[in-house]
């Protein structure tokens, strides 16, 4: 059960990880962005390809993929989201979704359809005892690394003058331009930070998730009951309903693998139910 319950946990970081982006974009930027997991799958590839072909260290590939999705985030943020902004929601999501098709075409093309792997290094293969619980070595490392990226995220939104300057950029665009905000700007760096967010947890999620041209198709559902489930408020919202689904999905395979992919949609069910705003959404409507 605790072996689970750490693997669960493992999971539902990464989900964090994952989803983590699309919170920032349609939480704070109001920005339908279904194609996240286009720049997710983007970071994987970009591992993939640094490891496989150039042999190049796994702990260098996972800043490369940050990086890298981050710069595609930020040119296609500067030649085609921005003009989106101001549209109906119908629009950002026609839009989203066209660019993920356009993504799994053209990786299926170059790439290939096959599932992608990676050769971990060897201090984060294999499994350790710890109190008598099996822990995978790998699932500990990604628990430490997207526990201490949520605590940065939530200090950077919440603590420094870029996250107000976000927020008042959201909140009433004209007004903060009239303060000296320059919002395009904002705007931008916090897609490219979102979209850098989604590489590199899909550079982390290649060896737990998989890997193939249908990335962005399998996961999307995963992001957005995240999203909805955690509230686009907060980031904590989320990070809290990653670790619920997480672990929910991993023990409802386990103990009872007949209905156990569907056990996470119960989750969400019953909690949007509950608290239909998301677990730490503000007042109002």
């Amino acid at each position: 059960m605790l072996t689970i319950l750490f693997d669960g946990i493992a999971y539902g970081m990464l989900l964090f990880i994952l989803a983590c982006g699309l919170t920032v974009t349609l939480g704070l930027m109001n920005f339908i962005n279904l194609a996240h997991g286009a720049f997710a799958m983007a970071g994987g590839y970009i591992t993939v390809i640094m490891m496989n072909r150039y042999g190049i260290s796994f702990y260098w590939c996972l800043p490369a993929a940050f990086l890298v999705a981050a710069l595609i985030g930020l040119v296609l943020e500067r030649t085609l989201y921005k003009w989106l902004y101001q549209a109906p929601h119908l629009d950002q999501v026609l839009f989203s979704i066209g660019i993920v098709f356009m993504a799994v075409a053209g990786t299926d093309y170059f790439m290939g359809g096959q599932q992608q792997l990676i050769n971990l290094p060897p201090e984060l293969s294999g499994r350790m005892e710890v109190m008598g619980v099996g822990v995978g070595r790998y699932r500990l490392f990604t628990i430490v690394l997207c526990a201490l990226l949520a605590i940065a995220l939530q200090l950077i939104l919440s603590k420094t003058r870029f996250g107000s300057r976000l927020r008042a950029a959201v909140d009433d665009r004209r007004v903060a331009m009239g303060l000296g905000i320059n919002v395009p700007v904002v705007f931008a760096l916090t897609f490219a930070f979102g979209s850098g967010l989604a590489g590199l947890g899909g550079a982390m999620g290649a060896e737990i998730l998989g890997l193939d041209p249908n990335f962005p198709l399998k996961f999307m559902i995963y992001f957005l009951i995240v999203v909805s489930v955690g509230g686009t408020s907060t980031v904590s919202g989320p990070f809290l309903a990653a670790l619920l689904l997480g672990i929910a999905d991993v023990a409802g395979k386990y103990y009872v693998p007949a209905i156990g992919p569907f056990v996470i949609y119960g989750l969400m069910i019953v909690m949007l139910i509950v608290r239909p705003n998301g677990l730490f959404a503000r007042g109002g409507r």
